[in-house]
């Protein structure tokens, strides 16, 4: 069974930086991508921000996140379980919800692509104060 659990997020003032992270688990191979979606309070709708494909390491952002945070991974690409970072810099008041890591079937220019999702984190609050 493969499972994501997320750490990192919390509290950061405008212009700051936090690290969230989803270790993976459960895989036999190294070819799946990740995902990161965040939830605004407020908002129904869950916004894909970035994603990874793990099996060559490819990664893709949404306009919204683009050169400001940063999808990786400690192992090398293809590496069947692996940790994977979200580094966010110059956080915005608009960057504050809740973050998902998850498996989409296929990653996308502007990151992750649209469902069958396999698995899903539990969530982690992201605050950011202005």
């Amino acid at each position: 069974e493969v499972q994501l659990v997320q750490s990192g997020g919390g509290l950061a003032q405008a212009g700051g930086s936090l690290r969230l992270a989803c270790a993976v688990s459960g895989f036999t191979t190294g070819r799946y991508n990740i995902g990161w979606f965040r939830q605004a309070p407020g908002k129904d709708r869950r916004e894909g921000v970035s994603c990874l494909r793990n099996a060559d390491g490819s990664t893709y952002y949404s306009d919204s996140v683009k050169g400001r945070f940063a999808i990786s991974t400690e192992g090398a690409p293809n590496t069947a379980n692996n940790m994977v970072y979200l580094e966010m810099y110059g956080l915005k008041a608009e960057d504050s919800g809740v973050y998902y890591c998850a498996t989409p079937s296929y990653c996308r220019d502007d990151g992750p692509g649209a469902g069958p999702f396999g698995s899903w984190g539990q969530g982690t609050q992201v605050t950011v104060s202005s």
